[in-house]
């Protein structure tokens, strides 16, 4: 792609050349510049029709595809910046499949190496699902000294063990538990978790979903419809998907005091990530419900 070709910010793109995108879209805010390549070529190869890249206007960007990503403007770090972006794609394309992710992130679903995305889609409306829970799985770099943004997709290492789910609390005091919502933690954000703020510590989010008129994304990675945020339907277990992120590891090394206390992100439970949809279903880590 000529890499000058870039949208001055998302309204301008939604309403001119980016007016009835066709999903699924992938949309993608880099809050630096890690692994952009990576992150691209890795949607696109999911199959993501369109690919939306958000990003800071001095950041450089190389798009290998210039009929299927648009690379946009964004006030990246702002506050909220990913769900001022999602809501804005929502209401642009209502009806699309969508998912909403960061740079250095990697999406993986039940047989991914041989089934699209746009198929996996399909799949779950038929099953009259329109959201699919997301866990977030840390990988890191094994050698921080070769490696100090803690970011290696050669030998990234990600945790076996130490994850856990809690049943959502109601709104409030008082209000019954959350039927079929979890809080789920583990990974750097569990094992760290004295350098990692209370509300950012949950590993769950819903990230893939159909972007039907009146939803919203919310600041915590939910939806504002409340059965789009549930793991299950009440009859069978459902599709669920993992994204493998270097997120956490980047924060935990530019951090002063994180980067200054932990010297290893490694410990006895820590194996090799061999960047299969298989390694993912054995931990766990996803759940393949009725996708065949």
């Amino acid at each position: 792609m000529n890499a000058d070709i870039r949208h001055s910010n998302l309204d301008a793109y939604l309403s001119g050349p980016g007016k009835g995108l066709k999903g699924p879209i992938a949309l993608i805010l880099a809050e630096d510049g890690v692994e952009l390549d990576s992150t691209i070529r890795h949607h696109l190869a999911c199959g993501f029709r369109h690919l939306i890249l958000l990003v800071d206007v001095d950041e450089a960007v190389t798009n290998p595809d210039p009929a299927r990503v648009a690379v946009v403007h964004h006030p990246v770090l702002a506050d909220r910046a990913m769900m001022v972006a999602a809501n804005a794609l929502i209401a642009a394309c209502p009806g699309q499949w969508m998912f909403a992710g960061y740079n250095a992130e990697y999406l993986f679903y039940p047989f991914v190496e041989t089934r699209t995305v746009g198929e996996l889609c399909t799949f779950h409306g038929e099953e009259r699902r329109f959201a699919m829970p997301v866990t977030v799985v840390d990988l890191y770099a094994g050698d921080l000294g070769a490696h100090p943004q803690g970011v290696a997709r050669e030998g990234a290492l990600l945790d076996a063990t130490g994850y856990y789910a809690l049943q959502r609390e109601g709104p409030a005091p008082g209000f019954a538990r959350k039927e079929r919502q979890i809080d789920l933690y583990g990974g750097l954000r569990w094992r760290f978790e004295e350098h990692v703020p209370w509300e950012a510590r949950r590993i769950d989010r819903i990230a893939l979903f159909r972007a039907d008129p009146g939803i919203t994304l919310q600041p915590d990675f939910t939806l504002s419809e409340e059965e789009r945020n549930t793991w299950s339907c009440p009859w069978h277990n459902n599709v669920t998907a993992a994204s493998l992120s270097f997120r956490a590891a980047k924060a935990l090394r530019v951090n002063p005091d994180s980067r200054a206390a932990i010297g290893d992100f490694r410990w006895r439970n820590s194996v090799g990530c061999d960047w299969s949809s298989q390694q993912l279903l054995e931990l766990g880590l996803m759940e393949p419900g009725q996708w065949f």
